[in-house]
């Protein structure tokens, strides 16, 4: 399978860099300072195991040639757009397209521009960043990707892809109700993100401080009525298992986007924040917390 893998950063690069490794035919579309940057020194990969480095196949969008078997998009969502037009040319009659990108709104977006049969569904779940010369740091072990057709219907095109994905040395759940992974998984990152950025600090710190656990408690519950009311077909042991996951006080967690905006670096905020409001207000419900984290949010990237 020939596979495009858009962005090489943390998760591009991991993910990518695994899926090279056990053989599959995969290249990296990255922009000019990555590309550059591989060039030198190669992808580079801190995992708890150790180091290794491997010379990917690079590629930038004025040099893509050929129709790719599946496109992996990996990029922050507010790239989104320019990513579609520079993977355009390598969208072929057969291509599949699996963005794995924070939120939602990006399904319908891929789906408008390259047709709702060419978007499966992915997710994935790993504790990664970028170092400061572009290594690739895994910080734990944890390494999942989950993929699957946005309609459950896995046919012989997903068959395919799990074929392609499952021996990548990463653990992959091939799933029959691809959605509710997803809804989980926005529930746990924006809950995870809105409290992080709102009280400066991470999990530990703000469940030991005053209030701290009834403001996780009341993000949390704000977002799980949107996406409710979105249509997320509640599943009780998991939603119990991302708040206890969140309320432990003796695990400290930050997410992505707290990294970014401690950092100054432009920050997902529309994509996980903003278009939970917009969807709780299609369905006239009150969100006062993710209100105060929208504001918040609002404000940093005002004094960038």
């Amino acid at each position: 399978m020939r596979i495009l893998m858009a962005g090489a950063g943390a998760t591009g690069g991991y993910f990518g860099a695994r899926l090279a490794q056990a053989g599959q035919d995969v290249t990296f579309l990255v922009r000019e300072r990555r590309y550059q940057q591989l060039q030198a020194s190669g992808l580079v990969l801190q995992t708890p195991q150790g180091t290794e480095t491997l010379k990917p196949q690079l590629a930038q969008a004025s040099s893509l040639t050929g129709h790719y078997d599946l496109i992996i998009v990996t990029v922050k969502s507010f790239a989104l757009d320019q990513v579609m037009e520079d993977i355009a040319p390598a969208v072929g009659p057969e291509t599949l397209i699996m963005p794995i990108l924070n939120g939602l709104r990006h399904i319908a977006t891929l789906q408008q521009r390259f047709g709702e049969d060419r978007v499966i569904g992915g997710l994935c779940k790993i504790n990664a960043t970028l170092g400061d010369n572009g290594e690739v740091i895994q910080m734990t072990p944890l390494h999942q990707l989950y993929y699957g057709a946005l309609d459950g219907n896995n046919d012989a095109r997903l068959q395919r892809v799990d074929a392609a994905l499952r021996d990548c040395q990463v653990d992959t759940r091939f799933s029959d109700n691809i959605m509710d992974e997803l809804w989980e998984k926005w529930l746990l990152l924006s809950t995870l993100g809105a409290v992080c950025c709102l009280a400066r600090g991470n999990t530990q710190q703000i469940l030991t401080s005053r209030g701290g656990e009834t403001l996780l408690q009341g993000v949390f519950s704000e977002i799980l009525s949107v996406i409710t009311a979105e249509g997320y077909q509640t599943r009780p042991a998991a939603t119990a298992r991302i708040l206890e996951l969140l309320s432990d006080p003796a695990t400290p967690m930050t997410s992505s986007m707290y990294r970014d905006l401690t950092q100054g670096f432009d920050i997902e905020a529309d994509q996980v924040i903003g278009d939970l409001l917009l969807r709780a207000k299609r369905h006239s419900l009150a969100t006062p917390l993710l209100n105060a984290v929208d504001v918040n949010l609002q404000v940093y990237l005002q004094q960038r």
